[in-house]
Parts: C-alpha cells; sequence; structure tokens
C-alpha cells in the first residue's frame, strides 16, 4: 500500500507465487491431514510438499532465528504460491543485525521486503535457480475478524485448492 510505514508494528498476510505459477511446491489431495501448515489440527486437506516445498519450508521456519522483531505466525504451502501470516513487532534501525544483507527489491529498507527478499534468495540459492515471481502481495491486517478471516483462508486454502484463483 502507497504511503504505509511496513517497518510498522503489525500483522500481514503475504502471498508469495512461484515463477509462470508453476504447481512445484507441493500436491494437494482431499485424504488426511497433511504437513505445510503450521498448527492446523482442523483442516482436512493433505499438503504433500515437494522437495522444493521442503526448501521453502525450511527457510520460513528458519528466518524466525534471524529476525528478532519478525515471526511467522502461520503458513500454508500450496503447489504454487505460499500464504504467511507475517508479524512485525517494534522495528530498530540501530546496531548489527544477524540479517542476512538482502537483494534490490521494492520497498528495500523494510523489515517486511528484507524478510521476503532473503526467504526467496535463500531458497533460489539450494534450489539453483529462481522459482518465485518478482513481486509478493500483501494484505495489512486491520483488526481481529479480518486476522481471523485470513487465518482461516490459510487452513482452508487446500480443501478450496480446485477453486482456488491460482488454481492451474
Amino acid at each position: 500500500m502507497q504511503g504505509f510505514d511496513y517497518n510498522s508494528e503489525g500483522i500481514y498476510f503475504i502471498t508469495i507465487c512461484t515463477n509462470g505459477r508453476q504447481c512445484i511446491l507441493s500436491e494437494v489431495s482431499t485424504t488426511g491431514v497433511g504437513t505445510g501448515v503450521l498448527d492446523c489440527p482442523n483442516h482436512h486437506s493433505s499438503v504433500k510438499l515437494t522437495w522444493l516445498g521442503k526448501v521453502a519450508e525450511k527457510y520460513i521456519k528458519q528466518l524466525d532465528d534471524f529476525y528478532d522483531n519478525i515471526s511467522v505466525e502461520d503458513y500454508v504451502i500450496m503447489p504454487n504460491h505460499i500464504h504467511m501470516l507475517l508479524v512485525i513487532k517494534s522495528y530498530k534501525f540501530n546496531g548489527q543485525s544477524r540479517t542476512p544483507v538482502p537483494t534490490k527489491c521494492q520497498n528495500a529498507n523494510t523489515i517486511y521486503s528484507k524478510f521476503i527478499s532473503t526467504f526467496k534468495r535463500f531458497c533460489n540459492k539450494e534450489i539453483g535457480e529462481n522459482i518465485w515471481q518478482s513481486r509478493s502481495n500483501d494484505h495489512i491486517i486491520r483488526n481481529f475478524d479480518d486476522y481471523q478471516r485470513h487465518l482461516n483462508y490459510i487452513y482452508e486454502n487446500p480443501m478450496k485448492w480446485e477453486n482456488d484463483e491460482l488454481h492451474k
């Protein structure tokens, strides 16, 4: 959102798509409970991660260790995109950081963009090629109802995969 301070405290719903929306991160079936959704006991679809999806999941979890002021509250890795709820706590620019230097990106000075850039770069380096679209989409969570709606969307996305706008 133009003019918004992406360094401010808040919760952000992030969508990151694969290049060309290729279905390379996971497979979705309608039986059992799968992996790829953190703490998701109520969902009935199964997400089976490919090795590329496992690389993405590894860096989603690992980047929490780099940032004292960011955490991934929840996520789902779909065949051609990832949804995350990213929590940003107060951000201060003073002192040394354990955070890897980001690559050039839109709003490159924001903690939000550094997280996304670093996530993509780490995945691409391990995989050996760029698998991500250059931009990501975000929604700023405005209140508890908005938060609950987006959390439910993460839980329910695998069950609705066949009708998802990102389904090919």
